[in-house]
């Protein structure tokens, strides 16, 4: 691998929770894309699906890091957020939760391919939207 490449993501979200989850509703999930959401999907979509490229180098002691705006946290945790909020008709998006897609779970032979897809169910086991860390098994990695 050189020092800097392209690593082209694409993330699936299945399960869907609806568009009204206990309080919330017009639920809408999204990519974030430093501090705003991007490309929101509504909540009773069949699938949510997003496309993005970050950067991978190697990082001073020789381990893998993940870099761009769609990278969120400190080297050797790095992330991707998807964003819970709710937009009413007319309305902002409204964040009231997300959660954490770990690029550390990326298997390296599927870096090196250059292309990655994640797929993972975006509804807890209360039926609301899935939030905090998902790891594998709960979302799982391939080659595209």
């Amino acid at each position: 691998m050189s020092d800097r490449t392209a690593l082209s993501l694409r993330i699936v979200g299945g399960e869907l929770p609806g568009r009204a989850c206990g309080d919330y509703q017009d639920v809408h999930v999204a990519v974030q894309r430093g501090r705003e959401p991007e490309g929101a999907v509504p909540a009773d979509a069949a699938e949510a699906a997003w496309e993005f490229t970050v950067e991978t180098l190697l990082a001073p002691d020789g381990t893998l890091d993940f870099r761009g705006p769609y990278v969120h946290g400190r080297r050797g945790a790095r992330f991707l957020y998807l964003t819970w909020g709710e937009v009413p008709p007319g309305g902002a998006f409204t964040m009231f939760r997300r959660a954490k897609l770990f690029l550390d779970d990326l298997p390296t032979e599927v870096v090196e391919r250059g292309s990655a897809e994640a797929r993972l169910g975006l509804t807890d086991a209360c039926g609301m939207p899935l939030c905090a860390a998902v790891r594998p098994p709960r979302i799982r990695w391939t080659a595209r």
